[in-house]
């Protein structure tokens, strides 16, 4: 878990540089919007990338960190001779999207982990740490499952609960916390709404959070496992 916060502390630093001075063209509008041809561009050159090298063109990361991050496009690899420059909405190109891979055991996916989201997780990450440095323990509120609590957002001075909005349904979903004081997205909003659009097969125990991957070109960043429980509704499968 230390490495995981660790590579998030250093997303949390990257970010704070793209507001600061490459944040004019982190606001220009092609940068935020996920084009499906971009998409498909990096899909075909990392699928090239592969077939010559027999190996996947992505960055190395501790085998702790989350299972949607854990993938990245390592875009040094593929320009120039499989792309002529990372797509305008990428992070290293000034964008607000992450290029990352999934079933990279299978048949890889080129997806997106959203870093818009990250400036508000940034404000919420820095009130965070100077509570826990006064008070050496998080703020956390009522426990919503084993391992995952509620924010006291008011010991934090928020005036109302912290919440981001979804790329996925445009729902604003719930900041919460693990017992270790990790930043945890409630994404269960949104694997309703999911479940109810696509249909699924899945069984209890069996990650659900494929739904939203599968449907999106989206993958849900900060999130823990979920699973449906007796009613086929979200529920958290979180072991701490």
């Amino acid at each position: 878990m230390k490495q995981t916060i660790t590579f998030w502390t250093s997303v949390f630093v990257c970010v704070a540089l793209l507001s600061g001075c490459l944040y004019p063209s982190g606001q220009r509008v092609e940068n935020q919007v996920p084009y499906l041809d971009q998409i498909q561009a990096v899909q075909q050159a990392v699928n090239q990338y592969r077939q010559d090298h027999g190996v996947l063109p992505i960055a190395t990361r501790d085998m702790d960190t989350p299972i949607y991050q854990k993938y990245p496009v390592d875009f040094r690899k593929l320009v120039p001779r499989y792309l002529q420059q990372p797509p305008g909405n990428s992070f290293e190109n000034g964008g607000v999207f992450q290029y990352v891979l999934v079933n990279v055991e299978e048949v890889p996916e080129v997806k997106l982990a959203d870093l818009s989201v990250m400036n508000e997780l940034r404000q919420f990450q820095t009130a965070l740490n100077q509570y826990m440095k006064k008070h050496t323990y998080a703020p956390v509120g009522e426990m919503v499952a084993i391992g995952i609590f509620q924010v006291d957002y008011e010991k934090l001075r928020y005036k109302e609960a912290p919440r981001v909005q979804s790329r996925y349904f445009g729902n604003y979903l719930p900041i919460l916390l693990d017992n270790k004081g990790n930043i945890v997205i409630d994404y269960r909003i949104d694997l309703n709404m999911a479940l109810q659009q696509y249909g699924h097969d899945f069984i209890k125990g069996e990650d659900i959070r494929s739904v939203l991957v599968d449907n999106s070109p989206f993958v849900p960043i900060f999130s823990i496992p979920y699973t449906i429980d007796e009613n086929g509704e979200p529920t958290y499968m979180f072991t701490p």
